[in-house]
């Protein structure tokens, strides 16, 4: 089985960028699954339905979240929808679900979203531990779990990796949006990546206008944020798994322009 996780889809033309390549993929690499992480998909905070019937339409699996799912006001329309996961650790009485338990191929395939709380400024559980608490609840149900980590620190990430080595299938990260060169199999199996990078402008800081980010730095003064325009890059990964261990054989980076 293939696994494809699409990293943090940035506004309309990272939207539309999915929509050219994601086809392409699917055929040349025969993808089984797809997960896309849709958190800055409706202008660069939040997600609208138009944009998550568009997901749906693709016949994308899981939707993942994280710190902006309550960008728009729509997601409390498309919250209860069974693709769509937002951070589990986010307090136990925000509406949603922080994971989801999809069938493919025969396999149980459980889908994970948490979200880090180094440099976040998001009000969440401890992820380590919300984590130990979802391994109870679903190590009976599922055949393969997959963690989307959407998390600032690349060291919460390592170590998210390292703690949950040998009892998840594969971890990948989300939020910074540059694509890292360090995907592997752990030592107990567990396929990772700390980060699968964005799907959006390429002339950009991490998707977003060049001059407004600079003047951002330069002044300190809170500058708004805006969309950059121009040609959109897709990144992402992919995990193949072994059909009878359900243990990762490789991890593929994907760079598509």
């Amino acid at each position: 089985m293939k696994i494809l996780a699409v990293g943090d889809l940035v506004g309309e033309g990272g939207v539309k960028k999915l929509k050219e390549l994601l086809p392409r993929i699917r055929e040349e690499e025969k993808i089984d699954f797809v997960i896309v992480n849709a958190e800055n998909s409706a202008g660069g905070m939040g997600i609208t339905t138009k944009i998550f019937n568009e997901l749906k339409e693709l016949d994308i699996d899981a939707v993942t979240m994280g710190n902006h799912t309550w960008g728009k006001k729509d997601i409390f329309t498309l919250i209860e929808d069974q693709k769509l996961i937002r951070p589990a650790n986010y307090p136990n009485n925000v509406p949603g679900k922080g994971y989801g338990i999809y069938t493919c191929k025969g396999k149980k395939i459980c889908v994970v979203n948490l979200i880090g709380r180094t440099d976040m400024n998001v009000l969440s559980e401890n992820p380590f531990l919300k984590m130990q608490d979802i391994l109870k609840e679903v190590k009976s149900q599922a055949d393969i779990i997959i963690l989307d980590f959407h998390a600032e620190a690349t060291a919460e990430k390592i170590a998210m990796g390292y703690y949950l080595d040998g009892k998840i299938t594969a971890m990948f990260g989300t939020h910074t949006h540059v694509q890292t060169a360090d995907e592997k199999i752990l030592e107990h199996g567990t396929g990772y990546i700390t980060d699968i990078g964005m799907t959006g402008p390429i002339k950009s800081v991490i998707g977003m206008d060049i001059a407004v980010s600079i003047k951002r730095f330069e002044t300190t003064l809170p500058e708004k944020y805006k969309l950059a325009e121009g040609n959109c890059i897709l990144n992402g990964c992919i995990f193949d798994i072994n059909d009878e261990t359900c243990r990762v054989n490789k991890v593929t980076r994907v760079v598509r322009k």
